[in-house]
């Protein structure tokens, strides 16, 4: 049942995605040899087709699929470390899958990360348009730039585009260089599109030349659902601008409240944007037990399986910090460099007093659950966890990662879901069953194309609406 603003029973209706990569171990590494495991199976059609039909039966709003285009190589200042641990390598591209998963369902959606680093946009716009109508309108685009040195280096560039012109060549592609009825179809007459309804978009700018027109026709959503990851300052900007829904990471709800509230206001004061229309999703890997004993004796389980050089393999990725530089029993809060300092600080600070933080006791927090919290205990003490999250930094949902796949996942479903669903925090069904993606996402029926508040809604060329009275924005 639809719920004004995502509120049902005076508590925030919540969105859920599963938290997914085309590797092993994702955000856990060295769980790939628990023997419950299957995420070496990533592979395998069946593996992603079965995760599909199983979280669209608990109704989650979507899969969320992350990518890197290259390898974790900061630690050791070599790759080695990740080739051993399956430390996200390999990995496989991601869109590849969304046809096979989309094939097998009918209304979760499938946000896809694809970098604007390496992707000629008018190529890009027609992958992506291509999946949105293949999906039947349940694509959403996570837009990345891409932050490591070896991609940049296998793809032979050394000046990143930018990310603002890269989107104004997708809106115009999207949403402004087809009418759209333009597709009409006439038999009779023998005309399937009408050559008035279609146009170059004659894009000319510092990085891009692109003339179009867009090679694919409109689909369900003409834009995919916009998705970001990212907090820096020029990522605050882009999000509050561009982004539907944004993905946050951090060991707290404390430590993001803040950027989101930067976004936020963002997103009104310069962009005229509701700022509750921004869902804002944090990275949570939840281990959930019958009983407390239970939940806290998977945990124990599942760390004797996390690697270590796997997760500073990973956190030196995410950082740039090599931590080999440091020694077993060093205190990095003392260490001379300020970027190690203050990194580790921002994680020391939830710690219990007198934790002494070392190289190891970072990997013992990334090696499960990655860069954001774990949350262990009753599906009660899980679900107050998440509503502290809520409370405390105004996220709208939860990007949930998995130690033991798919374990983790039926677990959630099995176990958290219920508790969610008696407290008023989670739907019985999709708002929109059979929707696009954007539906289900806003819970509001026929909202197929980006909402009118937002930037691209001013290049959408509408049905009956004659070229020169559309003329194709430039900002």
């Amino acid at each position: 049942m639809a719920t004004q603003n995502g509120v049902s029973g005076g508590k925030k209706r919540l969105v859920v995605n599963a938290f997914v990569e085309m590797c092993s171990g994702h955000q856990s590494p060295g769980l790939w040899r628990h023997p419950e495991d299957e995420s070496a199976r990533f592979t395998d059609i069946e593996h992603w087709v079965e995760l599909a039909k199983l979280l669209e039966d608990a109704k989650f709003h979507g899969v969320f699929i992350a990518d890197v285009l290259g390898g974790y190589d900061v630690y050791k200042q070599s790759l080695e470390p990740s080739i051993i641990t399956g430390a996200q390598w390999p990995v496989t591209e991601p869109l590849a899958i969304v046809s096979a998963m989309a094939a097998a369902t009918k209304s979760i959606g499938f946000g896809v990360t694809v970098s604007t680093t390496y992707e000629q946009p008018y190529h890009l716009a027609r992958r992506l348009s291509t999946l949105d109508h293949l999906t039947k309108g349940r694509l959403g685009w996570n837009i990345v730039t891409s932050y490591l040195d070896s991609a940049a280096r296998n793809m032979g560039r050394t000046e990143q585009p930018a990310a603002e012109e890269y989107m104004r060549v997708m809106y115009k592609l999207f949403q402004s260089s087809w009418r759209d009825d333009a597709v009409v179809l006439d038999r009779a007459a023998g005309v399937f599109t009408d050559p008035t309804r279609v146009r170059t978009i004659d894009h000319v700018g510092k990085y891009f030349s692109v003339p179009g027109p867009h090679i694919v026709h409109p689909s369900p959503q003409r834009t995919p659902l916009l998705l970001q990851a990212g907090t820096s300052r020029a990522g605050k900007q882009f999000a509050a601008q561009h982004a539907e829904a944004i993905f946050l990471s951090a060991h707290a709800a404390e430590a993001c409240a803040k950027s989101v509230s930067d976004i936020r206001q963002l997103a009104k004061e310069s962009y005229g944007r509701d700022p509750k229309s921004i869902k804002v999703l944090a990275l949570v890997t939840p281990i959930i037990g019958r009983t407390e004993e239970e939940a806290q004796a998977k945990l124990a389980d599942y760390r004797q399986y996390a690697s270590t050089e796997g997760a500073l393999a990973l956190f030196a990725g995410w950082t740039g910090m090599d931590l080999d530089k440091y020694g077993d029993e060093e205190e990095l809060r003392q260490v001379e460099s300020n970027a190690v300092r203050s990194t580790v600080e921002a994680y020391a600070r939830f710690s219990p007093p007198g934790t002494k933080w070392t190289k190891h006791t970072v990997a013992e927090h990334v090696s499960l659950g990655g860069n954001g919290p774990i949350l262990v205990g009753t599906p009660a003490q899980v679900a107050d966890g998440l509503e502290a999250w809520v409370d405390e930094a105004d996220v709208d949902g939860f990007n949930f990662a998995y130690a033991v796949f798919p374990q983790s996942f039926k677990d959630i479903i099995e176990l958290l879901l219920p508790e969610l669903k008696r407290r008023g925090m989670f739907w019985d069904d999709y708002d929109v069953p059979k929707g696009t993606y954007r539906e289900n996402f806003y819970g509001t029926p026929g909202q197929k194309v980006p909402p009118a508040e937002h930037v691209a809604s001013t290049f959408h060329w509408k049905a009956g609406v004659p070229a020169a009275d559309h003329a194709i924005p430039e900002q």
